[in-house]
């Protein structure tokens, strides 16, 4: 039997004897005051296990007591050994439930020897940082308490244990925690969602945990467990195109608000009716052909019905189109023209913010209640259904009157305070324990949102997708993920090409579809200046979402040949950057310069690859011999120097072996098309 079979046998048998076993599901929590290792003390009352194309879907449901029934919604992936499930509370009597808390939805004991525990941290001050603990000499705790699910720590794992693994994510937006505990022959793990969940439930209403997610593989082999992971996100996790289900490939964005020659703060704020035009027309005719325009923050009317200058932050709420900045239907005009030339747009929206809401509510129908303030932030509250339904009416209507194609998120502001404020309330209402309920509607709230504006836009001929962002890359979960992708993975990003590199090393091991950015600055809102970037810069910028912001009209120093050198460039070889990936250097924070960063992209089944090799600034280091572990044994390759144009002929051996890479200069870089023969 072959690895692969063997592993999709094991697989398969963990899937059925857990999963499908009650009595040894990896769950438990307590009620009442008494705690439940798995579901085998509870009346069954509901199993239905129903094939698919691609394995089983399954639900499962028990009765707790006369009002709460649990039910157990997931599936089983055949083709890649994977399982998921999500775990649902609902109170199906007539009167309050006792109090569900401690819910840990993976509580489980991996078995094997030699624990070890492989990931990277969340963005801000980790910048995805790469990690690898020793599980037998030290437990491993990550908690994510602020709201913002992948700001700070990330919930996906690589855990090895025995002669193999087991690659696990959590799907859930807002906080969670997990820990690891080896005791030598087995790795325990325990993860939760929503931490301070210690509520009853009242008739009618519906708790959930987190999504979970394993894939169980054999070997130790990291290269192996990222691709598998990879190849199996893309298949499976990656939202799709379109309603006729087509597959996301990669695509190129333009951001045009630092062409206006206005004083931009941030985002689009210095957008006008007037600004677009000139900056559309120097793009065609240099031959630009994005595939979306970049609208963001600064659009709309502040609540009390004026434009907007400045305050792109403090004024948000209406999602009311500012005819001051745009009048007589010039946006929608601008989108209009952009579709004639085969450019889609999208626009940005922070749904859980809102501001002045004395004004929102006089002028905008806003219920006071829904704001919920703590600090200078007042969150809206969308677990609340009249709430999340006002919202989607504001989102949809300026989606629909100007036909945006793409719906672009934002969240500035950690809502975990507001959620426990609305815990207090409920606490206070009903002389109940309600701790937890606030983030629990909330979160089911977002995804609920979510689901309604993709469905609109589907209805309507749009993208089924949406793009993913929460100060950059706080809402990176597993599930979030099945509905939306991170245009730009950190703000950090849209600094230096040594913070890209960096972050490429760690983060597209777990996401491979996102972008970056394009320029070389210090500040991340930093126009680039002169000719353009070079080619190293857009190197460590390959990603499968290309993000530029030239200013077309502002300045006249842009050499467009290199533009369209780099662009091509990327162009050739952007189909293989959601296939393996093999990095083969460490990790390095984006301060460190003094060392080399390669990359590797290998498509098998085409027998298509390219290497990608940068010295960096501060590099002492002329060369690097890269070993490419991807290389098939009898097979002979022609590796081509994208800038020489030198071709060699080598076989599997010598590239497992290694090649050297030379470069001459620092923050030089190289590019070599690999082909097998």
């Amino acid at each position: 039997m072959s690895k692969k079979s063997l592993a999709l046998l094991r697989a398969k048998k963990e899937f059925e004897a857990s999963i499908l076993s009650p009595e040894s599901f990896p769950a438990s929590f307590s009620y009442g005051g008494k705690t439940y290792n798995g579901f085998g003390d509870l009346e069954l009352i509901e199993k239905n296990i129903t094939d698919t194309d691609t394995g089983v879907d399954f639900t499962i449901k028990f009765a707790l007591d006369k009002n709460i029934a649990i039910s157990v919604k997931g599936k089983y992936c055949s083709e890649f050994g994977e399982y998921e499930y999500t775990i649902y509370f609902e109170n199906v009597g007539d009167s309050a439930s006792d109090v569900i808390s401690d819910l840990y939805c993976l509580d489980k004991a991996f078995n094997g020897e030699n624990g070890a525990l492989r990931g990277i941290l969340g963005d801000h001050e980790n910048f995805y940082k790469g990690y690898e603990k020793d599980l037998s000499a030290e437990e491993v705790y990550f908690k994510s308490e602020n709201g913002r699910a992948t700001h700070i720590v990330f919930p996906y794992f690589d855990l090895v244990h025995g002669d193999g693994g087991s690659l696990i994510a959590l799907g859930w937006a807002g906080t969670w925690d997990a820990k690891f505990l080896s005791d030598g022959k087995s790795v325990s793990l325990r993860a939760r969602s929503c931490l301070n969940l210690s509520t009853v439930l009242l008739p009618g209403e519906i708790i959930r945990s987190a999504l979970v997610v394993i894939i169980p593989y054999l070997g130790r082999d990291q290269f192996n467990a990222t691709n598998l992971w990879r190849e199996w996100f893309m298949k499976y996790n990656l939202p799709k195109a379109n309603l006729k289900g087509e597959d996301l490939k990669p695509f190129t964005t333009v951001f045009w608000a630092n062409d206006t020659g206005l004083p931009n703060s941030d985002g689009s704020i210095s957008e006008r009716s007037f600004t677009w035009r000139p900056t559309f027309k120097k793009m065609l005719e240099k031959n630009i052909h994005p595939d979306f325009r970049w609208f963001d923050a600064g659009w709309y009317f502040d609540p009390s019905g004026n434009t907007v200058e400045s305050d792109w932050w403090g004024t948000i709420g209406t999602w009311d189109l500012d005819t001051v900045k745009w009048p007589d239907g010039s946006f929608r005009e601008s989108v209009d023209a952009c579709h004639e030339v085969g450019i889609k747009t999208f626009v940005w929206f922070e749904p859980e913010r809102v501001t002045h809401v004395e004004d929102l509510a006089k002028n905008y129908g806003y219920n006071p209640e829904w704001g919920i303030t703590t600090g200078n932030v007042t969150t809206n509250n969308i677990g609340d259904d009249e709430c999340l339904e006002w919202t989607f009416g504001r989102i949809s209507k300026m989606l629909g009157e100007n036909n945006v194609d793409l719906f672009r998120e934002d969240n500035n502001s950690n809502p975990a305070g507001s959620w426990a404020l609305i815990d207090e309330r409920e606490n206070q209402k009903h002389a109940l324990p309600r701790n937890g309920i606030g983030e629990n509607k909330a979160i089911c709230g977002h995804y609920k949102l979510w689901d309604k504006i993709l469905a609109f836009c589907g209805e309507n001929g749009k993208c089924t997708f949406l793009d993913s962002c929460a100060s950059g890359g706080g809402r990176n979960d597993i599930e979030s993920m099945r509905r939306g992708i991170p245009f730009m993975r950190s703000d950090f990003d849209r600094t230096s090409s040594a913070m890209r590199l960096s972050q490429t090393s760690s983060f597209c091991k777990w996401v491979p579809f996102h972008g970056s950015s394009t320029k070389e600055t210090v500040h991340q809102l930093e126009a680039e200046a002169g000719r353009g970037t070079s080619p190293y810069v857009w190197r460590a910028s390959f990603l499968p979402v290309m993000n530029y912001g030239l200013q077309f009209v502002q300045n006249p120093d842009i050499d467009y040949e290199l533009f369209h050198k780099n662009l091509n460039e990327w162009h050739d070889i952007k189909h293989l950057l959601t296939k393996d990936l093999y990095v083969l250097t460490p990790w390095h924070h984006h301060e460190d310069k003094s060392a080399w960063t390669v990359l590797a992209y290998d498509d098998s089944e085409i027998g298509e690859s390219i290497l990608l090799g940068f010295r960096m600034e501060d590099s002492a280091e002329d060369s690097f011999v890269a070993k490419l572990p991807f290389a098939n044994e009898g097979s002979k390759y022609v590796l081509t120097n994208v800038d020489t144009l030198e071709e060699i002929e080598l076989d599997a051996d010598a590239l497992r072996s290694g090649i050297t890479l030379k470069l001459n200069e620092p923050k030089s870089s190289v590019l070599i098309k690999i082909k097998r023969k």
